[in-house]
């Protein structure tokens, strides 16, 4: 299995073939984390990727697997990524 893509590959990819620097392609990575970052709590969209969504947790009764005694989990906010559909298909092929 091949190894993930570093930052630096990917903006050197993006600058390879929007044709520009690489600073700038690295700076344009930059931006929109910051975009998803501050827009998470709405929703976040990236097109053709998927989006980020803010879910509430209930609160729940779960197990300690070393020792099996019950315990009681709080309920909190969790941040989760929604895969869209045209990248499902592109990478796992249409049905």
């Amino acid at each position: 299995m091949a190894k993930a893509l570093s930052k630096s590959q990917i903006a050197a990819e993006i600058a390879d073939k929007a044709g520009i620097k690489k600073k700038q392609a690295t700076e344009i990575l930059e931006h929109i984390a910051a975009l998803a970052y501050k827009n998470a709590k709405n929703t976040f969209t990236l097109p053709g990727l998927g989006k980020l969504v803010l879910v509430n947790r209930k609160a729940r009764i779960g197990r300690n697997p070393a020792t099996g005694e019950q315990i009681q989990i709080a309920a909190k906010r969790v941040v989760k990524f929604r895969v869209a559909k045209a990248c499902k298909d592109a990478i796992l092929g249409a049905k």
